[in-house]
């Protein structure tokens, strides 16, 4: 039978949506409420009987009616699962805000019950199905925010009935059907978002009537009269000198934009997402989503010192900020980076220092190519509260003129860049420095940030003990300080941190036992893999236990002994075999040699020449050279078969290097053997004496133009090679493919042949991308043919393959069997979702990938899932607002469904 992979599943029904109301308290409706969840960062981790559930996180209760929840806000905790009706006995509650989750059910009925309700906000989850018709007794409601869902249906007219609605917020859904007339009842209307659904029809004449009505917001739709704008937009705009706000928003206007426009004095100018062009600095001017190309010209710098917002993200300009940027001295929001996060718009040069005199900046933003030292001048913008410097090439010390910006409250980002030296002792709410170089001791001074929530130094140089003052930052939710040089022990005062949701301390040289109260009691909320010495923990971690003290200083001294003694006796072994090796040359070649390849060279195969050959590759050149195994090199080889001149691929095995015979003749054997789509196609061998009368083996496939898996997950970036990342649906389509030859030849093929080293180098692409199985080289044949045979035959193969590819897990629907147990190629699958090889330098002591995917399941996969997945996949949706959102969720799903059915193979935690 042939495997196949399933499309994934994620969908989740309200549980006991029919359960009647009763009365039971606040409280044990919120512990209910809780049951239904999964809660992987420990938002609810805390709600428990034991303390009052007023003072719970989230909850906030009435002054006047204790014991009666007013307000629930659980937006952005990453929480998941079902809603339970028992929500509609929180009657007292005023706000229900679940945003930003991942809540996949439909929007349950008791809401309705739910009369003295005024905000409510499920924005940003998966929530699927209609508007429930329940809604209509929420007479109370002010604002409905549902953007961002999977809703479907009409937009129901009963929101025409809440008389007290000033704002709805429906916007990236999937609504179809008219704009109820309706909601031109409501005369306290003052917003109306539908963006990005599929309506149609006419926009109901009732709502021009709406005197309060200041924001309507029905781009991407199919509404009847909307603009939709084409050509060139025409200069006579630069002639409306009074006016406010000029926005043309997600049209289709082409050409340039004309530089009058530079005239006007608005404080909203934008002309996002249309197809505007430009190749000259005269052609250039400000705006995001557009194609913009060039320098930035000095005329930006002639705009209207009222501007307030200047946003060029999103384009192609290249070069430097113009100096006199200062002359916009109104501007509020300096946006210079991509807002989809691609690659920045490649200004380049050193920021300059003239931005200091934008003294009204609240937000500076820049994702580019800058570098040298931030400027001084800084230091003059005293209004700034948010600061984004992250990935740029920016150098040197950081200046403490931005850490002394007492406005800086919101966050300042100057993670990957070249910083080097100590951490500042100062700093704000988010502060991110990580993939730096900064050296030295973590500062215990940064404890006194007492407003910090978010605090990343992953990837830097820093050294020392962790400083246990960090654990008195109560407020603190995330805090990574992975890949470091930090050394000692875990501060015990972490275990106090109530607030931190995730803490990365992983890939470091800390020692001592890993505490079990706190954030350490729950396996999902840190990582510490990576760290010699660490013991005890919860039991899930499976670390040694701790020793008493003097035994581990015993084990400290056996350590050093081992590590002197250890080399000699490796270079005496190693000089013992390279004598027996010299031997064994000595002696007479082995007979069954000559034979090698017998099974090949009949009239099914053609017969190629050792001249052919050092023709074809033209005399084995490197530049020829497509890669290099264990016994031998691969070559590009014009060859000349049938009459046809045909490129292949000859393996030339290396006959010096020890089990290269054996190889050759394995791989003989089993390719006579087997005939399937997705192994890969033998043409011949040749067996022979080259020119100097030594023995030459090689074997001819056919070529394989896209060449191995390995090549596609770990491309060199600095390669000049025209390059894309494998897309979601060819990784799912290589794994089938890959299970398919498995399968093929375990229960297919007779007799069973066992691989023994299927990685991600001995899987070659052809020209449609189809994934085929090769090098066969240590392969078995099995004397037995059905699966009860090959099972109880494990007790006489020997494990074999590449380290990291043979952990005891199942790959897809195959086995393979050896020693002791199964031997796995799990690896694979994780491989081609993760881009992290079996073999990859992270994984160590103890650490493997398959751990290192259960560490991440099932809530933090998106943390470990291939970047180059998320940009390729985000393209194929196409170039839209929807794209990463869309792209996100898709590969969320996939993740899922494929690591669990991963580490069910694995016994892990998928099971």
């Amino acid at each position: 039978m042939s495997p196949s992979v399933a499309k994934p599943r994620l969908g989740l029904s309200v549980r006991a949506s029919a359960t009647t109301l009763n009365n039971i308290t606040d409280g044990d409706a919120l512990l209910e409420f809780r049951s239904s969840l999964r809660n992987p960062w420990g938002a609810i981790a805390s709600w428990n009987k034991t303390t009052e559930f007023c003072s719970w996180h989230g909850v906030s209760c009435s002054l006047k009616h204790k014991n009666r929840v007013i307000k629930l806000n659980l937006s952005s905790e990453g929480l998941a699962g079902t809603i339970t009706a028992c929500i509609g006995n929180l009657t007292f509650l005023r706000t229900l805000d679940l945003s930003w989750n991942n809540l996949h059910v439909e929007i349950p009925s008791a809401i309705g019950h739910l009369s003295r309700l005024r905000y409510l906000n499920l924005s940003n989850n998966s929530f699927h199905g209609e508007i429930n018709g329940n809604l209509n007794n929420c007479t109370s409601l002010e604002m409905i925010n549902f953007d961002s869902n999977m809703l479907t249906g009409e937009i129901p007219a009963l929101l025409g009935g809440l008389s007290r609605l000033n704002a709805i917020y429906l916007q990236r859904n999937n609504f179809n059907g008219i704009i109820p007339p309706s909601l031109a009842n409501l005369s306290a209307l003052q917003e109306v978002y539908f963006a990005f659904n599929k309506l149609e029809g006419p926009i109901p004449k009732g709502l021009g009537r709406l005197n309060s009505l200041a924001y309507v917001q029905l781009a991407a739709n199919q509404i009847s009269g909307m603009n939709h704008f084409t050509g060139t937009l025409p200069v006579s705009l630069a002639n409306a000198t009074k006016i406010y706000a000029l926005d043309i928003y997600l049209n289709n206007f082409t050409g340039s934009v004309p530089p009058e426009i530079g005239k006007l004095c608005p404080a909203l100018l934008s002309f996002d997402t249309n197809q505007h062009t430009a190749t000259t600095a005269q052609d250039i001017f400000n705006l995001q989503d557009n194609s913009l190309g060039g320098m930035l010209p000095s005329s930006i710098t002639n705009l209207s010192a009222q501007l307030q917002n200047l946003y060029v993200g999103n384009n192609e300009i290249s070069g430097a900020i113009p100096s006199g940027i200062s002359n916009l001295a109104g501007l509020t929001r300096l946006q210079f980076t991509n807002n989809r996060f691609t690659d920045g718009n490649h200004l380049t040069g050193l920021l300059p220092s003239s931005i200091g005199n934008l003294t009204q900046l609240l937000h500076l933003l820049t994702d580019n190519k800058f570098e040298g030292p931030l400027p001084t001048s800084l230091r003059n913008l005293q209004q700034l509260t948010a600061a984004l410097f992250a990935n740029n090439k920016f150098t040197g010390p950081l200046t403490m003129e931005i850490f002394n910006l007492s406005s800086l409250s919101f966050y300042l980002d100057l993670s990957n860049n070249y910083f080097v030296g100590p951490l500042p002792p100062e700093s704000l709410v988010d502060l991110r420095l990580d993939s730096n170089s900064f050296n030295g001791s973590i500062p215990a001074s940064i404890s006194k940030m007492k407003g910090l929530t978010i605090l990343t130094l992953f990837e830097n140089m820093l050294s020392g003990e962790i400083p246990p003052e960090l654990g008195l930052m109560n407020g603190l939710k995330i805090l990574s300080l992975s890949h470091n040089n930090l050394s000692g022990h875990i501060p015990e005062s972490f275990e106090n941190m109530t607030s931190l949701d995730m803490l990365d301390i992983s890939f470091n040289h800390l020692n001592g036992g890993v505490p079990l109260s706190g954030v350490f009691s729950n396996v999902t909320e840190f990582l510490l893999d990576g760290n010699l010495g660490l013991c005890g923990g919860i039991p899930q971690l499976h670390l040694p236990p701790c020793l008493p003290n003097s035994m581990q200083q015993n084990r400290w001294k056996l350590h050093h002994i081992l590590k002197v003694t250890l080399p000699i006796v490796g270079i005496l072994l190693c000089f013992s075999l390279v004598l027996i090796f010299i031997s064994l040359k000595r002696k007479q070649k082995s007979p069954s040699t000559a034979l090698a390849g017998s099974h090949l060279i009949d009239d099914k195969y053609p017969r190629v020449s050792y001249a052919e050959l050092v023709h074809g590759t033209n005399g084995f050149d490197t530049s020829n050279l497509i890669g290099r195994g264990r016994y031998g090199s691969v070559y590009k080889c014009n060859l000349c078969l049938n009459n046809t001149m045909t490129t292949v691929a000859v393996k030339v095995f290396d006959l010096q290097q020890s089990g290269s015979s054996k190889s050759f003749i394995s791989e003989c054997e089993a390719l006579s053997k087997i005939r399937h789509r997705n192994l890969i196609n033998i043409i011949t061998c040749c067996s022979i004496s080259d020119l100097n009368q030594d023995d030459f083996k090689a074997l001819v496939f056919g070529f394989m133009p896209n060449g191995s898996l390995h090549r596609w997950l770990h491309h060199d970036v600095q390669s000049s090679e025209q390059w894309h990342g494998l897309t979601l649906t060819e990784r799912l389509n290589i794994a089938v493919d890959v299970a398919d030859a498995l399968d093929y030849l375990h229960n297919d093929c007779e007799p069973p042949i066992v691989h023994c080293d299927l990685k991600s180098s001995n899987i070659l692409l052809n020209q449609e991308m189809v994934a085929l199985v090769g090098d066969f080289g240590i392969a078995r044949i099995l004397p037995n043919s059905t699966s009860e045979q090959l099972i109880d035959s494990k007790s006489t193969i020997a494990i074999r393959g590449t380290i990291g590819y043979v952990a005891p897990v199942i790959f897809v629907f195959t086995v393979e069997y050896g020693d002791g147990g199964q031997v796995s190629t799990c690896g694979i699958i994780l491989e081609l979702f993760t881009g992290l090889s079996p073999t990859n330098d992270m994984f160590r002591d103890g650490l493997t990938l398959q751990k290192h995917a259960e560490n991440a399941f099932p809530g933090m996969l998106m943390r470990i899932v291939n970047p180059i997945l998320l940009t390729v996949e985000e393209a194929s949706h196409g170039n839209n607002l929807h794209a990463g959102r869309n792209a996100t969720e898709h590969i969320s799903m996939v993740m899922l469904s494929i690591t669990k059915l991963a580490l069910r193979g694995a016994g892990g935690a998928g099971s």
